[in-house]
Parts: structure tokens; C-alpha cells; sequence
């Protein structure tokens, strides 16, 4: 029987701590949560693998190092609501929501919504509301947000999206160009948006956040 337990402090001890990721609520809730509970049965024993888990039609559950990376620069705090976009399986929600004052998950494929429920309420974890809806669209509803994390990668960044962002907030992005990626943390200020270079790491880019023209990032 596979120790799976013993791979999740192994992932964190060889793929988030030496990625210089030193915040407690981070590291306690990725050795918390069971991540191989939440990607497809038959990819479990590749749960803890230290690159992108391909989940098909384009969509990865990104590596352990990149998702830790980015709520570092998020910094997320107790009293915050987080927009999850590309929530997949759940688990990038279930981590955020032990540092998170509630998590909308926002997913696109209604199977992946479903499944992502089941395993958040197996996990005990009731801080989270799963959306289904068009990825680029956001979930305007349950905004505005203090933090926005998109679970894949862009070329551009649409509009609707950053308009759900509150003023201070910030967004997380894996920007594309080509194969080569890095990932951005924006912060809006007076309703305008400031994007600062953080680290390199790479996604598919998802459907509905491609380059649109020759004058959008």
C-alpha cells in the first residue's frame, strides 16, 4: 500500500522548502491536504511528482513548487475571500482554503466541479463554493476578491476577470510566451494594475486567456 503520506512531507521537503516557501500556513496546508485525492483515480501514484500533472484537453494541476510559490507572493491572510480560477480537482482550493477566509472554486468542466466537491467534503473542508462557468468570465457573483490565482497559464488576462479584483488586491499568473513562462503578480491600486516579475514556471495556456493581439501582454 502505497505511503502517501510520506510522499507528501518528502514534496514538501524536496519541491516547496527549498523554493525558499518558509510561511507556516502555507507548508502546514500542503502537508495537510491529500493531494492524491484529488487528481483522476488512475493518476494517484503520480500525485506527489514534482511537475505539472497533465489532466488532458490542456489543463495540468500545477507542480507542487510553482502553487507554493505563488500563495507565497499572494500572501494570503485568515480574513480574505480568493478566487480560484481553474480549480480542477479541488486541490489548489482545498490548500488555499486553510489560509483563506473562503475560496470560490472556479472550474469549466462540470465532471471536474462535481468530482472537486465530493473531495473537499471527504476532506472536511467547508470554506469553499465550486462554480461552474467559463474560466475567462471569473464568477462575478461571489466578488469582488482580494486575491485572484489563475491554475495555468496566460497569455493575456481578460478584463472581466480584473475587474472582480478589489482595489489592493492581487492576482496570480503564469504568463506564456512561447514554451517559456513566468509567473506575475499583479497588484491593483486606485483601480489600476501593476504587474511585478516573481519566478519562472511554465502551464498550458488556458482556453479564453490566449494572446489576443499584437498590443496585450
Amino acid at each position: 500500500m502505497t505511503d502517501f503520506a510520506a510522499r507528501r512531507t518528502m514534496m514538501v521537503d524536496t519541491q516547496v522548502r527549498p523554493s525558499d516557501v518558509t510561511k507556516f500556513p502555507i507548508i502546514d496546508a500542503m502537508l495537510t491536504v491529500q493531494r492524491e485525492d484529488f487528481v483522476p483515480s488512475g493518476q494517484r501514484e503520480a500525485a506527489y511528482m514534482g511537475e505539472n500533472l497533465n489532466l488532458g484537453a490542456g489543463r495540468v494541476l500545477l507542480d507542487p513548487r510553482t502553487l507554493a510559490k505563488m500563495l507565497d507572493a499572494l500572501d494570503v491572510s485568515q480574513d480574505e475571500l480568493v478566487l480560484d480560477v481553474g480549480a480542477a480537482y479541488g486541490y489548489s482550493a482545498a490548500v488555499i482554503a486553510h489560509m483563506a477566509e473562503a475560496v470560490v472554486a472556479l472550474e469549466s468542466d462540470e465532471a471536474m466541479v462535481g468530482e472537486a466537491q465530493d473531495a473537499l467534503m471527504s476532506a472536511g473542508i467547508d470554506n469553499v463554493i465550486t462554480q461552474a462557468g467559463a474560466l475567462h468570465e471569473g464568477a462575478a457573483e461571489h466578488g469582488p476578491y482580494d486575491v485572484v490565482i489563475v491554475q495555468g497559464g496566460v497569455a493575456h488576462v481578460p478584463d472581466a476577470l480584473l475587474a472582480q479584483l478589489k482595489d489592493g488586491g492581487r492576482i496570480a499568473c503564469v504568463f506564456m510566451d512561447g514554451a517559456l513562462g513566468e509567473v506575475r503578480i499583479g497588484y491593483k491600486l486606485d483601480g489600476r494594475l501593476t504587474w511585478r516579475r516573481s519566478f519562472n514556471a511554465g502551464a498550458p495556456v488556458l482556453q479564453g486567456f490566449e494572446k489576443h493581439d499584437a498590443f496585450q501582454l
